[in-house]
């Protein structure tokens, strides 16, 4: 197959990538009895064996703190944290190693030039140039950045099949414009932006380039001096290395020239009460014990990666993305979410009258890890029109007969959703709040968890609130009101709670979902909850109900499945309730 990218044609030479498949220990495994598929790289890839050596060799041998110390341990220690950053200069081809600053990743590397960059050159009336399809970590940090400055963030559109309007881009530069911020290669819809023709539009400007690389570095050779960008980051975690590692490059007289973004320790010439003076970067930077064993282990992840060759990487990365994209386009009922000529790494996809939480639950049980939700991506999902997507994302242990695997469960979820029946809503029907189980929340608790109690694994318990939130009532159109709305990334929600007519402190709530196992989710909740009196719901343990019932994890605000803003709603009303009945100021 004849590869394009970025408009050139390659060829790589051949890798075995099936035994490479045996260096990473993890996928060595069965989940819910069936051999794991991995296909949530763009979160985070797994680690090789010679990572996980690099990590243990570290803290077993040479745990020590870096620099200055005259000691072997601190010696060798700092040798490998050097030679770490000499390893990543060399990977980005950066003209110098004081051009690599080390940070807890991508994320952290974004806000020390927002907050570096912005204190030094921005001021009231400028511009920042991000795009549409930005993580919301080089969104974020720049609207912080604009509002304490009062300038002004600008957004490059981008079309339909998720590519950057490049007219639109160069409309947007001026004379105000002080940085240009965009990522490399996106992170929810795969597109590989024109890195160098973005760089050299703004360079006319003499207007700097920030690149977001967290999801390019895995994929394809960078060359930041070919590139011509003024900074680049990334995280070592997408990179086959460690978490909370990553790297900022900056080009040196830019670095040199911002003020460090922390003070502490190790970025410091010398210090008195009168004033400070700070070290030459990268050292200005690196305030504190930077993350050793990290770097050590980012090291040793560019070691291999390197091994293997990154144009052999692209080639299998690039394969695996149109493999699966094809696949994908042939199924009746899935609706891919970009569609760019060049991408890379990854395709998110939308199932016909089925949540992404839903399809994402119904992988795993297949064995197969994808990612749902908005991805850090909630622009790029109102600019198609959903809630969220679901995403498989591959790295350089993933093969075509995976991509079979994960298709054909697809194509069995999709069957399932089409047979399915959609409740007709009828307005004018009395609206029926549901009955009390038990004479207390406690009482139905011990109710549900007897049934809990007769099921086996999560595949059991699955089926069965499947089964509950058939039997949830739907919830009529009066009450799908934005007042109503509970927010989760990963489904939508609505909740319509009241005290019950003649009564002051007696709760009773309907609420519904797109997916399905929010739906059995609330119907647990109903049946805890609803026609129960105020005091007696503010008592309960709700955590550990949802613990007793193996369901924990589903109850947290990081799940962002819409159940904890759920819960908390309900114990908001039981303390209004409770306040006006006893004659205290509601709570706000």
């Amino acid at each position: 197959m004849s590869i394009v990218l970025n408009g050139k044609p390659w060829k790589s030479a051949a890798v075995d990538f099936a035994r490479l498949r045996h260096d990473f220990p993890a996928l060595d495994q069965k989940i819910h009895g069936k051999p794991l598929i991995y296909l949530d790289n763009a979160a985070t890839t797994q680690k090789p064996r010679a990572v996980l050596d690099a990590l243990q060799r570290y803290y077993a041998d040479d745990n020590a703190n870096v620099h200055r110390g005259v000691h072997d341990l601190s010696q060798r220690a700092t040798r490998d944290f050097e030679a770490a950053r000499h390893k990543v200069q060399q990977f980005l081809n950066a003209s110098k190693v004081e051009e690599i600053v080390f940070t807890r990743g991508t994320t952290e590397a974004i806000n020390l030039v927002a907050h570096s960059f912005g204190q030094a050159r921005v001021g009231p009336g400028d511009e920042i140039v991000i795009s549409h399809m930005e993580h919301h970590s080089n969104i974020v940090p720049w609207q912080m950045l604009c509002e304490a400055k009062g300038a002004t963030l600008r957004v490059v559109p981008i079309d339909d099949r998720g590519q950057l309007v490049f007219a639109e881009y160069e409309k947007l530069l001026n004379d105000r414009t002080k940085l240009v911020a965009v990522v490399h290669v996106s992170n929810s819809l795969g597109t590989i932006n024109p890195a160098k023709r973005i760089i050299d539009a703004a360079h006319r400007r003499h207007i700097p380039v920030f690149l977001d690389g967290a999801q390019a570095v895995a994929h394809m050779p960078v060359d930041v001096q070919a590139l011509n960008c003024d900074f680049y980051a990334f995280s070592g975690h997408k990179l086959y290395g460690p978490t909370g590692i990553g790297v900022l490059y900056g080009k040196y007289d830019l670095l040199d020239a911002l003020p460090p973004y922390q003070g502490g320790g190790d970025m410091i010439r010398s210090v008195t009460f009168a004033k400070t003076t700070y070290a030459d970067p990268p050292s200005k930077f690196e305030a504190g014990t930077p993350n050793i064993a990290g770097a050590v282990g980012l090291g040793a992840a560019i070691d291999y990666v390197q091994a293997i060759g990154l144009d052999a990487l692209r080639d299998h990365d690039a394969r695996l993305t149109r493999y699966a994209t094809e696949k994908l386009k042939a199924i009746r009922g899935v609706r891919l979410i970009g569609t760019a000529d060049e991408k890379v790494g990854a395709v998110s996809f939308v199932v016909e009258d089925l949540s992404t939480l839903d399809v994402g639950t119904r992988l795993d049980l297949e064995g197969i890890a994808v990612r749902t939700g908005h991805h850090c991506c909630q622009p790029v999902m109102d600019r198609y029109g959903i809630p969220a997507s679901a995403r498989a994302s591959f790295a350089l242990y993933n093969t075509t007969a995976e991509i079979d695997t994960f298709v054909a469960a697809l194509q069995r979820i999709v069957a399932t959703a089409r047979g399915k029946t959609v409740a007709v809503k009828d307005a004018s029907r009395e609206i029926v709040y549901p009955k009390t189980i038990a004479a207390s929340p406690h009482a139905a608790a011990d109710t549900m968890a007897e049934a809990f109690d007769l099921l086996g694994d999560w595949a059991a318990r699955y089926e069965y609130l499947m089964g509950l939130g058939k039997k949830l009532a739907p919830l009529p159109d009066t009450l799908r009101t934005e007042a109503n709305r509970v927010r989760g990334c990963q489904s939508t929600v609505y909740l319509a709670a009241r005290a019950r007519p003649g009564t002051t402190d007696i709760i009773e709530f309907l609420a519904d979902s797109d997916a399905d196992l929010v739906r059995g989710l609330i119907a647990l909740l109903q049946r805890v909850f609803s026609g129960q009196k105020a005091d007696d719901i503010l008592a309960f343990d709700v955590e550990g109900f949802f613990a007793r019932l193996g369901l924990d994890q589903h109850l947290t605000l990081g799940r962002r499945n819409g159940l904890a803003a759920m819960v908390q709603r309900l114990l908001c009303l039981a303390h209004v309730l409770t306040a006006v009945r006893d004659g205290r100021p509601a709570p706000v």
